[in-house]
């Protein structure tokens, strides 16, 4: 999941539209309610932890769904997600990794070189962050990024028809580190060691996408796809009523590429042909998950995979830790490849600028179902120039 930073800081990500506006639209008694309950909770500044520590046996309103959900289990079917030795002959390497990205737009690898003592101790790391005193915890407790540093329940609070199950530390990591007096102490070298290992495991990784795609291996580092990277640290608490919320709802990740580290508690699902598939966790591996830029650039060859979490519903709280791979380079032009476009197979997007395309994904909930920013055709999007850009096959 995506991540927000002030427009004033290296990020590429921009303020949200929807707190920067200076005059809202007239809502109805129940919206104003739900308002008035999302900001209650908000100020508590102890997130869903702060509801879990309190005992609840119900969870507030605000995060029931319309529908109930189903429990996080393994059938047979999580076998499908891949799971890539990186240890194994280049070829068959990058041939794993292309089919995967195509069809499925996730897949899992191991011997990946990151050791196995920095993935444990960034876990326990993000795990005591949330399970620190409430006076601690609330005095991080912030929606802007201003210093690059937040802590919150819910980019999309006041934008989603219900709130999801789940607290998230949001760190920058590039092209400018946050301060790191603004990084909790118990979080900060860490996160420094992590994004050291992230950078160097996503050069390797950008390699072998570009070669799967028959490109330049540094075409993706040349366009700074590895430079905008932001860290979101998820804390999935038990929940008393799974089945009535979500951890994270459905969405594709925006940008380029996502590394993501899940502990063992398990709950991440994929949507493939209409079923939601487990992505079962395996010890040591890591998650790649295709962002919707990649989509773009690589002309649909690779997928950009739609996902979730579903609630906790054990006693041991879930931790992930997903990194955004993005581009740094927020004003200059994307789209297809040209190496990847010809008369057979012709661009399928036009071009926009990174920052436009930010902007738009923030101004909508993370279920893109609803979507409230800018669509004007179904599965398109109006870009800077006013073309429409066709943003995804699935609709």
């Amino acid at each position: 999941m995506p991540t927000l930073s002030s427009s004033s800081s290296p990020s590429p990500f921009p303020i949200p539209l929807h707190l920067t506006s200076t005059k809202p639209p007239p809502m109805s008694s129940t919206a104003a309610s739900r308002l008035n309950e999302l900001k209650q909770f908000d100020e508590t500044k102890l997130g869903v932890k702060g509801l879990v520590d309190a005992g609840i046996s119900t969870i507030p309103s605000i995060f029931r769904h319309s529908h109930s959900l189903p429990l996080p289990s393994f059938p047979s079917s999580s076998t499908l997600i891949p799971i890539t030795d990186l240890s194994g002959p280049r070829g068959a390497v990058i041939e794993q990794i292309r089919s995967a990205a195509s069809k499925f737009g996730f897949f899992q690898v191991v011997n990946h070189e990151v050791p196995m003592e920095v993935m444990e101790r960034v876990v326990e790391a993000v795990r005591g962050f949330n399970e620190s005193e409430d006076e601690v915890r609330k005095g991080y407790y912030k929606r802007e990024m201003g210093d690059g540093f937040g802590y919150s329940t819910n980019v999309d609070l006041y934008l989603s028809k219900a709130a999801s199950w789940r607290d998230t530390v949001q760190v920058r990591l590039g092209p400018v580190m946050a301060q790191l007096d603004a990084i909790p102490e118990i979080l900060r070298n860490e996160v420094v060691e992590w994004d050291r290992e992230v950078k160097k495991f996503g050069e390797h990784l950008m390699e072998l996408m570009c070669e799967g795609l028959g490109v330049n291996p540094q075409r993706l580092k040349e366009m700074s796809c590895l430079e905008g990277r932001v860290m979101a640290a998820h804390y999935y608490p038990c929940c008393p009523e799974p089945d009535q919320t979500i951890g994270l709802a459905s969405h594709t990740d925006p940008g380029v590429l996502t590394v993501l580290l899940q502990d063992q508690v398990g709950g991440l699902q994929v949507l493939y042909e209409g079923e939601w598939l487990d992505v079962k966790p395996v010890p040591g591996a890591l998650v790649i998950n295709i962002g919707d830029i990649l989509q773009i650039i690589s002309n649909d060859e690779y997928k950009s995979g739609e996902h979730r979490v579903l609630a906790n519903p054990f006693q041991t709280p879930r931790v992930s830790i997903a990194v955004f791979l993005n581009p740094s380079n927020r004003d200059g032009l994307f789209g297809p490849l040209p190496e990847l476009v010809s008369p057979e197979k012709p661009a399928l997007y036009r071009q926009f600028t990174f920052a436009d395309f930010m902007k738009k994904f923030f101004t909508k909930e993370l279920d893109g179902d609803d979507v409230t920013c800018d669509w004007n055709v179904k599965g398109t999007i109006k870009g800077t120039d006013g073309n429409f850009v066709r943003l995804s096959s699935k609709s």
